[in-house]
């Protein structure tokens, strides 16, 4: 599944908070950089956490993370729709509007064109990065929690009902048309197998057939590492009964069952996943005791078995 996803231009990563979708994103991109792909990785969270752990703070002009590969800029919904506007508009007039009271209350009141803004920042990164500037071979979009995350992909393809016709919607059927495009963009959803997530990650799938998005794969995250079987805790337990210095083997064995019955209800999870999602699903193992960056780094390790 890596392989087919860094095929593509933009990597889309959406899932319920919580369930380690900046993870996920920080592994991807450390792993297309490692095979010499030039990767910019989009933040959304105002917190930056990738950057952030980086000792970077990127606004809308990537920064380097990791010389030569790793880059990071921040997108930001009002940062996005006023580079769209400095792009379009003379600098002396934009910034008396963006001075005034008028244009203050308009930014607040408009989250539509926001939304839209920040998927035109991605297509301009691709489709209309000056020519004076090298291209990047991958973007990894750390797109907002769930809700937010579908109501900034609906924008360009409603974007005809919200603003009629015109250069706004015109630009936007652009951007619907290349976010579309198979070989261009893949759409990743990151669930573990916590009923809520596995529900949301069900949702979002359901709301991207909606838009007739393809789910390009699921990234199925923190399962247990364990290999041993219900056999082997009971082999264990009657080696062990009577040797009397071994005091704390029934301890040992319960906390080796639990993880038995944790693993059967990803099982479960795993299979309600594949039911209802025709996509490839990855399986990514929990790695306890990570600082940020260790994770990445032990996670992108996996993606190579």
């Amino acid at each position: 599944m890596i392989d087919r996803l860094l095929r593509r231009r933009v990597i889309l990563t959406l899932g319920k908070g919580g369930v380690g979708r900046t993870s996920i994103v920080r592994a991807i991109s450390l792993f297309a950089a490692r095979r010499g792909m030039r990767t910019l990785i989009m933040e959304t969270d105002p917190r930056r956490p990738i950057a952030d752990s980086y000792g970077r703070m990127p606004g809308l002009e990537p920064v380097v993370l990791e010389q030569p590969h790793l880059w990071s800029l921040f997108l930001g919904g009002r940062e996005s729709l006023e580079d769209y506007l400095g792009l379009v508009v003379p600098r002396p007039i934009l910034r008396k509007v963006f001075a005034s009271s008028l244009y203050q209350r308009f930014v607040n009141a408009a989250p539509a064109l926001r939304e839209l803004t920040m998927m035109g920042k991605i297509y301009h990164e691709i489709e209309r990065r000056p020519k004076n500037k090298p291209p990047w071979d991958l973007i990894v979009v750390d797109a907002p929690a769930s809700g937010q995350a579908l109501g900034m992909l609906r924008m360009p393809f409603v974007a005809h009902q919200v603003f009629g016709g015109g250069l706004v919607a015109a630009e936007a059927a652009k951007v619907a048309e290349f976010f579309r495009d198979p070989a261009k963009c893949a759409i990743v959803v990151v669930t573990t197998a916590e009923p809520l997530a596995i529900s949301e990650a069900l949702e979002i799938h359901h709301g991207l057939e909606g838009l007739r998005l393809a789910t390009s794969g699921v990234f199925f995250n923190r399962t247990s590492n364990g290999t041993f079987e219900a056999s082997d805790v009971d082999r264990m337990v009657a080696i062990t009964s009577g040797n009397s210095r071994l005091r704390h083997v029934q301890q040992i064995a319960e906390i080796a069952r639990a993880d038995l019955r944790r693993r059967v209800k990803e099982r479960r999870a795993l299979g309600i996943v594949q039911r209802h999602i025709a996509a490839p699903v990855a399986i990514v193992h929990e790695h306890l005791d990570s600082s940020e960056r260790d994770l990445a780094a032990a996670m992108a390790n996996e993606f190579c078995r």
